[in-house]
């Protein structure tokens, strides 16, 4: 067995494009996925899971249809199932989502943002 940490500075220099969550680790059936995003997301829900979202680089907000938060360095929200909501980063921003293993970034909505899942780094 290795024990080897995982350096999140390290894994974002393999991550070139925006609102493409890369994995970099798995619990049971949960992944942990970095992403770099910048400009507005699509309108989305996830029918059936929670999702989280933590900042670890950079200012995320994070829209409801009756309101919205903002997420600063070292701040997480978790969107609660079935919850349409749209991310947005004036400036890169740089994020960890956890999520159940095969969810889509774009939840329900497909679009040109439709990131390819389970893509490791």
């Amino acid at each position: 067995m290795s024990y080897t940490a995982i350096n999140f500075t390290e894994k974002f220099k393999k991550i070139d494009d925006q609102w493409s969550p890369k994995v970099i680790a798995g619990m049971n059936d949960y992944q942990f996925k970095l992403a770099k995003v910048q400009g507005e997301f699509v309108w989305h829900h996830h029918p059936d899971t929670d999702e989280v979202f933590i900042v670890i680089e950079g200012v995320l907000d994070i829209e409801f249809r009756d309101g919205s938060v903002r997420l600063e360095k070292g701040e997480m929200y978790v969107v609660p199932k079935g919850v349409e909501h749209k991310p947005i980063a004036d400036r890169e921003c740089r994020i960890m989502l956890v999520e159940p293993r095969g969810t889509v970034n774009t939840g329900d909505t497909q679009s040109d943002l439709t990131a390819q899942n389970d893509v490791w780094v």
